[in-house]
């Protein structure tokens, strides 16, 4: 876990991301669960990220980096508390990590340990307490558990809940199945998760909701996807990642009144690294501002980067209609695989998938009666 996290939200995304790798790697069904709870009359809020994967190690923490704005204000103490266990420990380990401690030597304290008893089981707990809204990183981790669904990882079920302390019925509590609507097989392969994953994004606003928006999608027809799979070599030592892209073109057929969703002349680029959403890179801003988006029938706007996210702006996209689009770079598992595929970049990849767009285009303007 190697980050440099500029503030505190930012760093609790990155341990739900870690406990999310945990549950991913596991062969078992597992639950990632995260409780805000909030203790009257202060404002601090105690963060728990837990999760039942394949357990942690100490280097994993130890390799924290942040910067010192995430330590400004006097919010966090820099405490971190971190209980852990493998399937074949037979013990409970507990550690406490101070990471305002300058000196990674210094930072871990190893707590007594707990007898497992003969019990076979693993996981990871992670604590800390920060002053800060819940609201506000309610908010934030919801998003991000938003888009962890569209990677439709079929063995971690999520649970996200929030508790104000001294406010009667203010507790919050979301359960997250990626397979819960629309769910592929367990054989499934990755690019056909982030295609389903996708789609259920777009049908569902954001994944907003909880099954597909009837208001605007009366049926699968009003999508039209492209996807790609792009193979690359990074370095002398071969080292061989792939690059997963799927677009999506949606055209709402009536917008009914009480419909949240908006459709604007701005697309959102959802980018994963290594199963986990994230900043885009810049050399993927730079392949989609390289494609000949005109030869599709689009007039590209160019690119709004706003916290390394990327938003691509169009001039001429109608009212009716929304483009997503997805990407997911991670090391390739099969290099065998990668050396069969031919070693197309990111705007290789488009103007293949595009073709959906002209075929699109060409439907929608003849139900316009424009021949």
């Amino acid at each position: 876990m190697n980050i440099a996290s500029s503030s505190l939200p930012e760093l609790c995304l990155q341990l739900i991301s870690s406990a999310f790798q945990r549950c991913r790697a596991s062969d078992d069904l597992c639950r990632l669960s995260v409780v805000l709870r909030r203790s009257p009359p202060s404002n601090l809020v105690r963060i728990s990220v837990s999760d039942t994967g394949v357990g942690s190690c100490v280097e994993e923490f130890e390799a924290l980096k942040l910067c010192r704005e995430a330590f400004g204000g006097e919010i966090w103490d820099g405490l971190l508390s971190v209980t852990t266990t493998g399937f074949g420990d037979n013990e409970i380990y507990h550690y406490e990590f101070n990471l305002k401690e300058a000196v990674s030597a210094r930072r871990l304290t190893r707590l007594p340990s707990n007898p497992k008893n003969g019990q076979k089981f693993s996981g990871t707990e992670v604590c800390l307490s920060i002053f800060e809204s819940v609201d506000v990183l309610l908010g934030e981790i919801s998003r991000f558990f938003q888009k962890i669904l569209i990677l439709k990882i079929p063995n971690v079920a999520i649970q996200l809940v929030a508790e104000h302390g001294d406010v009667p019925g203010s507790r919050y509590e979301s359960v997250l199945l990626a397979n819960e609507w629309n769910p592929l097989p367990f054989s499934a392969s990755n690019l056909e998760r982030l295609k389903s994953g996708l789609e259920d994004y777009v049908f569902k606003h954001g994944n907003t909701l909880g099954k597909k928006c009837e208001s605007c999608f009366s049926n699968w027809e009003h999508l039209k996807v492209g996807t790609g799979v792009a193979c690359h070599t990074e370095s002398r030592r071969y080292s061989e990642s792939v690059t997963e892209a799927v677009i999506v073109i949606s055209e709402i057929s009536e917008i009914a009144s009480t419909c949240l969703r908006t459709c604007g002349a701005k697309t959102e680029v959802l980018y994963f690294k290594d199963f986990s959403p994230c900043p885009i890179s810049q050399s993927s801003v730079k392949a989609l501002t390289s494609i000949d988006w005109k030869s599709y029938g689009l007039t590209f706007g160019g690119v709004v980067e706003q916290g390394g996210y990327a938003l691509l702006k169009w001039d001429n996209l109608p009212p009716y209609v929304q483009i997503n689009i997805s990407l997911h770079h991670y090391h390739n598992q099969y290099p065998k695989l990668c050396r069969m595929l031919n070693f197309l970049s990111i705007s290789q990849l488009f103007p293949e998938m595009l073709f959906v767009m002209v075929c699109m285009k060409a439907d929608m303007l003849h139900a316009h009666g424009i021949p």
